[in-house]
């Protein structure tokens, strides 16, 4: 186990680099010059090679791509070109925002989508199993922004009961008033996350009572809920814990939906204003950020696996 995390853990980060690196090469293909757009309209050729000096986008790109190495190597994402203030710290006022937003998602979603797919699947000849099993059916087709719209619409414009957009200016110094704020997207992104949950524990769940080894408890006089407690879940959580990884990396990366719905100044915000400014500092910053959270889940969702499941510790297969 031991090695396996070393292994793991070193190709987390080549996989950074690589990452990386592919920012930092695509980004500088697309067309448009950032020291003209930070400019603006009307600017003449001196001012450009003067901002072009400013930002480093005269010197050719190998020298770039050095700098930006030797940077990441000190935890150093470079200086925004438009505010000309540290990436890092920006990037981490905007995760205060984004990754409650995604936990609590996460978190909400789990919590509705486990027993309600437990329950679709053992009693999915009963009607209010295939009503359950309908419900995820119609979350899955219905888009995230229609949800939180049709949630803004309903509890913030005709029930007045919570802000309809925006984060205070505080932040958690007011925590009453933050909670408040991200009621509304978090209850969206749930609503859909759960529904693709409930899907997957549902069919997790029917295959653990087809089990041989589950027949063979009830047949020595378990009860089918203790057979089930005792025996299928530990086997099927190990599908659904892949999948949880999956959904809690695309909520995440997905989050910049949401926050444009509902006004949030997250990293989704700081992404798409980046993009409009040619803010190269900025877009990689959040990329790198993201991707690392991403790479980190899916480490994690390794670990939980290996450790619930023995079998996949032994590289013969066997339980240990």
């Amino acid at each position: 186990m031991t090695r396996y995390l070393l292994r793991r853990t070193l190709v987390l980060a080549l996989s950074l680099i690589a990452a990386g690196l592919v920012l930092f090469v695509l980004l500088r293909l697309l067309p448009g010059d950032p020291a003209a757009a930070l400019l603006g309209v009307g600017a003449d050729e001196a001012q450009i090679a003067a901002a072009r000096k400013q930002v480093g986008s005269d010197q050719p790109v190998p020298v770039q791509l050095l700098h930006f190495l030797s940077d990441l190597a000190r935890f150093d994402l470079g200086r925004s070109f438009v505010s000309n203030q540290p990436v890092l710290p920006e990037i981490l006022t905007r995760l205060t925002i984004t990754l409650p937003l995604t936990l609590l998602s996460f978190l909400l979603a789990l919590a509705l989508a486990l027993p309600l797919g437990i329950i679709a699947a053992v009693r999915a000849d009963r009607w209010y199993g295939a009503a359950i099993s309908g419900l995820s059916q119609l979350g899955l087709a219905v888009p995230v922004f229609w949800v939180g719209i049709l949630l803004v619409w309903l509890v913030a414009v005709e029930w007045r009961l919570l802000p309809a957009s925006g984060f205070p200016i505080s932040g958690w110094a007011d925590p009453v008033a933050a909670i408040r704020a991200l009621v509304l997207p978090v209850v969206t992104i749930a609503v859909v996350m759960g529904a693709s949950l409930m899907r997957y524990v549902r069919s997790a769940t029917l295959d653990v009572l087809g089990a041989d080894y589950l027949r063979n408890a009830r047949a020595l006089g378990e009860t089918r809920a203790g057979a089930l407690i005792r025996h299928g879940i530990r086997n099927g959580a190990v599908p659904v814990i892949s999948i949880l990884g999956i959904e809690l990396a695309s909520t995440l990366l997905g989050a910049v939906v949401v926050e444009r719905v509902f006004a949030l100044p997250g990293l989704g915000s700081m992404l798409l204003l980046g993009i409009q400014q040619r803010d190269y500092p900025s877009v990689q910053g959040v990329l790198l950020v993201s991707t690392l959270l991403v790479l980190l889940i899916g480490f994690a969702a390794d670990i939980a696996q290996r450790l619930i499941d023995p079998r996949l510790r032994d590289p013969a297969g066997r339980a240990r």
